[in-house]
């Protein structure tokens, strides 16, 4: 499997990445402690994430799309 690595400040080589993290900034912005928040709390926003259907990804969920390769390997 290729690997590829984005160079460093190089944020439009990270587009989903990018596109993650101002998702991720909407629950949690800049300021937030997350000393103020339970891991339930937390886990309860990142299955909200990985729920949510992407264009990149046809319009399936990153959730739909791991389990759909991990159901293959069995």
């Amino acid at each position: 499997m290729p690997f590829y690595f984005p160079d460093a400040g190089s944020p439009w080589q990270r587009g989903s990445i990018e596109n993650t993290n101002g998702l991720l900034r909407e629950y949690f912005p800049k300021s937030f402690a997350f000393d103020d928040c339970s891991d339930e709390q937390i886990q309860l926003i990142v299955d909200k994430v990985n729920k949510r259907p992407r264009k990149c990804l046809g319009w399936k969920s990153p959730h739909e799309i791991f389990f759909d390769e991990v159901l293959h390997f069995t």
